[in-house]
């Protein structure tokens, strides 16, 4: 199993490209099931969750190919097997979003319950009881959701009783191709639902208000083929500026869009840092200064985001000052902080309120990575840990970070991965 090896201690200096968006890639290539005409989807992260959903579509007899230009063109006409196997589904959440398009298209679909990071419950209630509304059969039987719809599935008024993005997305997919108006209320705002819809409308979709929380879907009989570049990573954006600020450096990122990461950018600036904004980069100098404590508090888009939540848990532990972080989304989300005290942080969990006493350095030492962004806030502590850090089990970070490593190594890092 690989394992990633930090030497702390070197400011973070230099320019970096910032990947696609995995939250945006992975609904976008299930969404690409809607369609019966070829689709070409550009800016893929190289990761393995979109290798995973590539695989699970071919699975399901849809003829995927890579292009010399990294692209993947997909051609759904094939698709002959309306299931989504455990073997795949397990290790990834997004793969429910396959329920969706594959029953609005098809009349059926047989999707496993899925997996992913345990950071907490998931519940998938919501996205059955929208295709529910829509007039769908579902029965869960051997830890598989059976759907079945007799013709189109029919337009509806769905709320939604909690903001969730992935029930926003599957609802907003079925709906597409539905007979009649769907309207979602209190839907996800985030900008990789916004991506989505942009999706569905090129394929030839009709839908407003994305970016709201009423979103508008008047279904249409069939989608057609369409090309499309997939948004940039917010969350791997906002992870390359905590880090750089955390090691007091200064970084430019390019390929981003810094519009859709206002929350982190206003924290960032609360921290000390100096920030330069353009249509697609971003420049951050701290001026080798050393970051001041600043208070989090996660909710869903516009505000803070929990992705976010564990990068400025660990900019925080090096900080000047006290601060609280409060995790309101999922549950489990704290988790890293003892790894971060094991190096020796001062940090006390209170329910879902991490309470941090900055220190002035961290110590090297083995740690064990639980989700993926708490892989990423490790790693941050990592680089401003003096002597060597060891984190284990990053098959977490593989799963949304592209070349980690490498792109660390880029800005002046000294980290390496090595197997066992």
């Amino acid at each position: 199993m690989d394992k990633l090896l930090i030497r702390g201690g070197h400011r973070l200096e230099g320019e970096l490209e910032i990947s696609g968006s995995k939250n945006a890639a992975l609904p976008i290539l299930a969404a690409s099931v809607l369609s019966a005409e070829p689709i070409t989807i550009g800016n893929l992260p190289k990761l393995n969750d979109v290798s995973t959903m590539i695989r699970l579509l071919g699975s399901m007899g849809v003829n995927t190919r890579f292009t010399e230009q990294g692209e993947v063109e997909i051609d759904a006409g094939s698709l002959d097997d309306f299931s989504a196997p455990y073997e795949l589904v397990k290790t990834m959440r997004a793969s429910i979003l396959v329920l969706g398009p594959v029953l609005a298209r098809f009349g059926r679909a047989r999707v496993s319950f899925p997996g992913g990071c345990a950071i907490g419950s998931r519940p998938v209630d919501l996205h059955l009881k929208a295709l529910e509304a829509m007039g769908a059969t579902i029965e869960v039987e051997g830890g598989y959701i059976n759907a079945s719809a007799e013709g189109r599935l029919q337009g509806a008024r769905i709320l939604m009783e909690t903001v969730t993005v992935g029930g926003t997305e599957n609802t907003m997919m079925a709906a597409a191709l539905a007979e009649g108006t769907t309207v979602i209320e209190n839907a996800a705002r985030e900008p990789e639902v916004v991506d989505l819809a942009n999706f569905l409308i090129a394929m030839g979709a009709k839908i407003e208000g994305h970016g709201t929380d009423s979103v508008q879907v008047q279904g249409v009989s069939a989608l057609g083929g369409c090309t499309y570049q997939v948004m940039p990573d917010r969350i791997e954006t906002g992870t390359f500026l905590v880090a750089a600020a955390a090691t007091r450096g200064r970084v430019k990122l390019t390929h981003t869009c810094p519009e859709t990461l206002d929350a982190v950018i206003h924290k960032l600036q609360e921290a000390g840092a100096r920030l330069e904004v353009g249509h697609d980069w971003i420049i951050l100098d701290m001026e080798s200064r050393r970051p001041r404590a600043v208070n989090i508090k996660t909710a869903p888009y516009p505000a803070f985001p929990t992705d976010m939540q564990a990068q400025f848990t660990a900019m925080n532990a090096i900080a000047e000052g006290s601060s609280a972080v409060t995790e309101t989304v999922f549950e489990n989300r704290l988790m890293q902080t003892h790894e971060m005290n094991r190096m020796g942080a001062d940090i006390s969990v209170e329910g879902h309120t991490a309470l941090i006493n900055g220190r002035e350095e961290l110590r090297g030492a083995p740690v064990m990575a639980s989700d993926l962004r708490a892989s990423a806030s490790l790693v941050i502590a990592g680089l401003v840990a003096s002597g060597d850090t060891l984190i284990d089990r990053i098959y977490h970070i593989d799963r949304g970070y592209e070349r980690i490593e490498q792109k660390f190594s880029q800005l002046g890092a000294d980290i390496k991965r090595i197997k066992d």
